[in-house]
């Protein structure tokens, strides 16, 4: 969910332990890269737009990451494992049959990115414009995706009876991400969710050939 951005620690003398400063001070960066790059773009980004939002020292952003491209990464890479992990949750919160639990894991999936633009946009947008590392960690991240919508849909005998399911599959995801993206470039994040029958529906249509 979006929020008005990270909450700074409290000042004067605290209990907490030197590593839970140190994850604080991550996790706002991480935040406050996501919410600069959102609203700016990687590109126009500066460590300085993220230091206003984590609201940590310059320093203490240098302790955590060699340069802008590294906190982008690690902010990725947090946002894509979070949103796996919806996907996740998703899917074990029950069973059913095949397409009522995709249904789930999408509908999830959609909702996450719906809830917030900011990281709607680096996950689907910005990242094309962080270099090659950048690429291939998004090429990581969506064979995540892959396997384990790959691993639900290979459950139904009629998806194994199709010529390559691995390449429908793949397919599938690819699908779903170029519709999702389209819909973030142009401005209709909140509209995300509409997404969810369509999706079902071609995907119905294709197990039922």
């Amino acid at each position: 969910m979006e929020s008005d951005g990270p909450t700074p620690l409290p000042r004067g003398r605290h209990h907490l332990t030197r590593e839970q400063v140190s994850a604080s001070q991550r996790e706002r960066l991480l935040r406050g890269m996501t919410q600069a790059v959102g609203e700016k773009g990687y590109a126009e980004t500066t460590v300085a737009d993220v230091l206003k939002r984590a609201h940590v020292s310059r320093e203490t952003f240098y302790q955590h990451f060699a340069d802008k491209q590294a906190c982008f990464l690690a902010a990725y890479e947090a946002a894509a494992t979070r949103i796996m992990g919806v996907v996740d949750d998703a899917l074990a919160a029950g069973g059913g049959p095949v397409m009522q639990r995709l249904e789930r894991a999408l509908r999830a999936y959609l909702r996450e990115l719906a809830a917030d633009t900011g990281a709607a946009r680096t996950f689907l947008l910005e990242i094309y414009a962080a270099g090659p590392a950048a690429a291939a960690l998004r090429y990581r991240m969506q064979r995540g995706f892959m396997e384990i919508i790959d691993a639900l849909l290979t459950e139904d005998e009629r998806f194994r009876a199709l010529p390559d399911p691995q390449f429908a599959c793949r397919m599938l995801v690819g699908g779903v991400a170029s519709l999702v993206t389209g819909k973030v470039a142009m401005g209709e994040t909140a509209g995300l969710p509409k997404l969810c029958a369509p999706i079902l529906a071609h995907v119905s249509a294709l197990l039922e050939r």
